[in-house]
């Protein structure tokens, strides 16, 4: 593989405030707070640390117009501190009557076309006539064209951010939780806004599944291609984890499609700081982008009798194991390969075994051990995220032991009901943030424990899912995907 070969994708450019996106401009870095945004002064504070680490936007959810009033506050408290260099982003599920009150106030505005005006997603199918689908984007065409008139008028840019999971019941009525679906999601809005003739668009499309996420991008780019549009595009995995685990499920999506020149601005999803994202999106961008990176100095990266080989000297092991995910996951899925052999001649052979069989995992290649999604956090998590994916982990670590088919599920952890059920799309069992203090347990999509105390929730997610798999025992991981 030829890895000075790196050309970005061409795309229009995107105003945000005194921010330009686009293949002109290098990739931006973004985060999201997970600070209430009632809370004007952790906000604040939590904006500032972002700033410093790197960050160049920062999202906010906004739940209501008192949010919006919030942000306000923020917007005006941080121009002294920051100026113009950190656009603000209100990230609107549900409300678009939100979204237009976010948009008279910050420079971006985030909706999520499944639920903009389809509030009531139940996850049934629902038959619609022709007549009828067409009624119902003539009722999209007519509310968001509203809405870019105001985004217009206050010199506001605009985020379409799909995720896996959360397409309306009428996409889904069509076609089903696919790829298809999800790229069909954003032309919908998109062929609004082109013949609005507004173009300060960036389009995100996200899944928790880093074939999924990869796949449906470069559908999406395929179909602007056909139908002559070129807006940029914003990547990130979805619910990808914490730590190394998470680490590397980003670099395995991210990467693949950095790689191939896709991507204008990038956010490392972890269920942490948002501040500890920034430098894994920044090694990340710097790894494709920077001519001068160990990925043109002292790695190779190739496919040998079926198996994915990557060398490098670099002796750094967190960016060795973002550099090993990110070059590994796209020739695994390109080359149909099941193995992969790393080389580092400052890192232990149990190591290096240890990252290799993470990189298949996280790549939907095999599954080793029990795989946690979790959302990364916001200001409407409902639960302390952090210390209980800890504890869950811990439990299902201690229950493999007698279970070892555990190692086998997926296990999605959400901090609130936007982010559960719908997101963790392909999870086999969830927990997720049902109110203060109480939370809802998952089999898929369907409820079957609601608002349980949160002291009692984690051994009751551990004693349903023995309870489940107990006469399952294959006793040895299994190959998937």
């Amino acid at each position: 593989m030829d890895f000075a070969n790196y050309t970005r994708r061409k795309t229009s450019t995107t105003h945000v405030g005194k921010l330009d996106i686009g293949s002109d401009y290098p990739i931006r870095i973004q985060t999201m707070a997970n600070t209430s945004t009632n809370d004007i002064e952790g906000s604040v504070a939590q904006a500032l640390r972002c700033r410093e680490a790197g960050a160049e936007l920062l999202r906010f959810t906004t739940q209501g117009v008192r949010e919006v009033e919030s942000l306000k506050q923020i917007h005006a408290l941080l121009a002294p501190q920051v100026g113009d260099s950190l656009p603000l982003v209100a990230d609107v599920h549900f409300q678009a009557n939100v979204a237009d009150e976010a948009a008279k106030v910050v420079e971006k505005v985030r909706v999520n076309p499944g639920n903009y005006i389809d509030p009531a997603r139940k996850f049934k199918h629902i038959d619609y006539t022709d007549a009828e689908y067409a009624a119902e984007l003539q009722r999209l065409r007519e509310r968001f064209t509203a809405f870019l008139a105001i985004c217009r008028e206050h010199h506001t840019a605009v985020r379409l951010g799909v995720n896996h999971g959360s397409l309306s019941d009428r996409i889904m009525s069509r076609y089903g939780d696919t790829p298809a679906g999800m790229v069909e999601s954003v032309m919908e809005f998109l062929r609004v806004a082109v013949s609005e003739q507004f173009t300060d668009i960036v389009i995100s499309i996200k899944a928790s599944n880093t074939r999924v996420m990869v796949d449906t991008v470069r559908l999406l780019v395929k179909q602007m291609d056909k139908e002559q549009m070129a807006f940029p595009l914003h990547l990130g995995v979805t619910e990808a984890g914490e730590g190394e685990d998470g680490r590397v499920k980003s670099a395995v999506g991210i990467g693949a499609l950095l790689a191939e020149g896709i991507g204008d601005t990038i956010r490392v999803s972890l269920s942490e700081a948002p501040e500890a994202e920034i430098p894994v999106a920044r090694a990340l961008r710097d790894y494709f982008a920077d001519p001068q990176s160990a990925r043109y100095t002292c790695a190779t990266c190739e496919v040998k009798g079926g198996v994915v080989c990557y060398a490098s000297e670099v002796s750094d092991w967190s960016l060795f194991a973002l550099h090993a995910a990110a070059e590994c996951g796209r020739l695994l899925w390109a080359n149909d390969a099941k193995q992969i052999e790393l080389h580092n001649p400052h890192f232990s052979a149990e190591g290096l075994e240890r990252l290799s069989k993470d990189i298949l995992q996280a790549a939907g290649v095999m599954r080793y051990k029990t795989e946690f999604v979790s959302c990364p956090g916001c200001g409407r998590t409902l639960f302390g995220l952090e210390e209980t994916i800890a504890a869950i982990k811990a439990a299902f670590r201690e229950a493999e032991k007698e279970h070892p088919y555990l190692r086998t599920l997926k296990i999605g952890v959400m901090g609130c009901i936007v982010n559960g059920p719908g997101e963790m799309a392909d999870a086999d069992y969830g927990y997720v943030g049902a109110a203060r203090g109480k939370v809802s347990l998952y089999k898929g999509k369907t409820c079957i424990r609601m608002n349980i105390p949160q002291e009692q929730a984690v051994q009751e997610l551990i004693e349903f899912v023995e309870s489940e798999v107990e006469s399952s025992y294959l006793g040895e991981p299994r190959t998937i995907g």
